[in-house]
């Protein structure tokens, strides 16, 4: 089905995997393509309750394959920008389930905006964050721009994004970029304690929150106190409220099933 990554699902888990290791998962044409039909997959398959999204091998992502590119001299940045790159970063925020980043090396450029869309992000503590645009004479894109100076304030975010800094897993945890960084050995367990929690979570729910979270950004209060209204109507009319309910009832752990 792919060549480019690999897809997996076991017990409401989607492990979507950048799979070019021998040039640190670099984005060419062809994974860029494969990445948005993988997150289209998951979008619309009910057994898929959480994402996981990862690298294969020593590197998260690097970010534009150059070499690849150096091939199409007359290429439009804007096209390839509207084409590959920003119909992942809408696919991840736009997905009704978490998104979680297995950071577990590297994640360079349009990488390193990869990360910043997803939901949770766990690092390793040798992975590396680095907004490496302004190395070859280019500014932020895929969501960097928009995603950086909300996670650490603008001051922070210039100064990263135009020296090109390298942040390391446990730097970018107390900035705040990172929900948790592990040791290089404990990576997977750390991020199977999130997907643990998600694949038995109030999916429906979950979804509505990450659409509330996104709106919130630019919306006045009034207008999130009207929103939270709607949503909670959405939301009371699921299975997983009334199972909810029930559970807390019959004083027992509710047996959400994502709807």
């Amino acid at each position: 089905m792919y060549d480019f990554i690999k897809y997996d699902l076991a017990d409401g888990v989607a492990t979507i995997t950048l799979n070019r290791p021998e040039v640190y998962n670099a984005l060419n044409n062809e994974i860029t393509f494969e990445l948005q039909k993988a997150l289209k997959e998951v979008k619309k398959d009910p057994e898929v309750r959480v994402v996981v999204l990862t690298g294969e091998g020593k590197a998260f992502c690097s970010g534009q394959d150059l070499k690849a590119s150096s091939k199409e001299p007359n290429r439009s940045f804007s096209d390839s920008i509207h084409k590959r790159y920003n119909p992942i970063i809408k696919a991840i925020r736009n997905l009704p389930k978490p998104v979680i980043c297995r950071l577990n090396g590297v994640a360079a450029g349009a990488g390193c905006s990869f990360a910043l869309a997803c939901d949770i992000v766990v690092a390793s503590e040798s992975a590396k964050l680095i907004e490496v645009f302004v190395n070859i004479g280019l500014v932020l894109d895929s969501g960097s721009s928009y995603f950086l100076p909300r996670l650490v304030g603008s001051a922070k975010a210039f100064e990263l994004s135009t020296m090109g800094t390298r942040v390391s897993g446990k730097q970018a945890e107390k900035m705040g970029l990172v929900n948790k960084c592990a040791a290089d050995d404990e990576l997977d367990a750390a991020v199977k304690s999130y997907t643990d929690y998600y694949s038995k979570a109030p999916t429906k729910a979950i979804g509505l929150m990450k659409k509330m979270l996104n709106k919130s950004q630019n919306a006045t209060l009034d207008e999130m106190l009207e929103y939270e209204a709607y949503n909670q109507d959405i939301a009371g009319a699921t299975h997983d409220h009334k199972e909810g309910v029930t559970a807390f009832l019959e004083k027992r752990l509710p047996e959400f099933k994502g709807n």
